[in-house]
């Protein structure tokens, strides 16, 4: 698997994950409206244009997944059981059509399941930046993993 195991992360690891995504209009266009969201904000160019923004904004639900998602292949890839919550969501700087966003994680506690051996929960940081290398989103993500041995 790609994915580390519960042991294998430490508090105060970063990861500067390699994977990078240019947003398209077709990725924000898409993901409004497969989640029924129909903000003008987000899907129409002319009413975004007489904003301060000056154009569309990338939904933000769109920029959590994927920064969440860029981090998947270097941390929990085939070892995580399921995410348990995600907290502190910010978004500092807006997400506009056309910016690349990287990504890095900080593991910032580990700890053993109390009720199950063969799993631990990791609180994972994930931080999405721009291409100028902004801050465009921060989430705190708590996700149940495997241990590669029983009774870590």
């Amino acid at each position: 698997m790609a994915g580390l195991y519960f042991e294998e992360f430490h508090v105060g690891q970063i990861f500067k994950h390699e994977l990078t995504k240019t947003v398209t209009e077709s990725d924000n266009m898409l993901f409004s409206t497969m989640t029924l969201n129909p903000q003008p904000l987000h899907i129409d160019r002319h009413f975004a244009a007489q904003t301060e923004w000056g154009e569309p904004l990338v939904n933000s639900l769109f920029t959590l997944g994927l920064i969440i998602g860029i981090s998947v292949g270097d941390t929990t890839l085939g070892t995580t059981i399921g995410n348990l919550g995600m907290t502190d969501v910010g978004f500092p700087a807006p997400v506009f059509q056309g910016d690349s966003i990287h990504v890095t994680t900080e593991v910032m506690a580990v700890r053993a399941s109390k009720s199950k051996p063969d799993r631990g929960i990791v609180t994972f940081e994930h931080r999405g930046f721009n291409q100028n290398d902004e801050l465009v989103a921060i989430c705190t993500r708590q996700a149940m993993m495997r241990c590669k041995t029983i009774g870590v």
